[in-house]
Parts: structure tokens; sequence; C-alpha cells
């Protein structure tokens, strides 16, 4: 069975191909074989909210965020995946979140 990089890289060629389907199908299956890959659960929010799934988008979004709680970058990918949604107060408060980590404060 492959490995949860090598089905993330599988995933990566396919969106690139075009097939974001093929591509979120990919991504769930290394998140299934590795709970914590954080790059899968990056790149199926972003998928996910091209496709309008907006609530698993949002679901991979915190998974990042909680994987990664000290990066500030994993806040403004949660802002940017939340704006995207249309839920602008949350979006909002991850953005505020990620100032917080990027000068120390939290």
């Amino acid at each position: 069975m492959p490995s949860a990089n090598e089905l993330y890289d599988q995933a990566v060629d396919l969106r690139d191909a075009g097939d974001k389907e093929a591509a979120v199908a990919r991504l769930k299956e290394a998140v299934e074989a590795e709970p914590e890959h954080t790059l899968s659960h990056g790149l199926l929010a972003r998928l996910c909210v091209d496709l309008g799934q907006f609530d698993d988008a949002m679901l991979h979004a915190r998974r990042v965020v909680e994987l990664e709680p000290d990066d500030p970058f994993s806040y403004t990918a949660m802002s940017v995946i939340y704006q995207r949604c249309g839920r602008i107060p949350e979006a909002e408060d991850a953005l505020a979140k990620a100032r917080m980590k990027q000068m120390g404060l939290e």
C-alpha cells in the first residue's frame, strides 16, 4: 500500500491534471492511512472549497490547526478557507490568531 506521502504526491498530480475529484479521493486515502498527514489535510481543505464541499473544507482546515497549533500559517490558511466558505467572522478570528502566533503572544 502506498504511503501517505506517495498518495499526496499522486493527488497533486491528479489536481494538476484537472481531476480534483480524484485528487480528493486520493487525499482521503492518505489521511485514512495517516490521520496526522498535515499536507493532505491542507490540500483537502483547498480542493473541497473548489468543489463546493464547504463543511469538509472547514473540517480539514481545523485539523491542520489542531496538528500545527503553533504555526501562524495554519491559522492564515484556515482564515482563507473560512473566507471562501462565506464564514467571515470565523475567518477574522483565525486571522487574529495567526497574527497573535506570529507576534508570539499566544
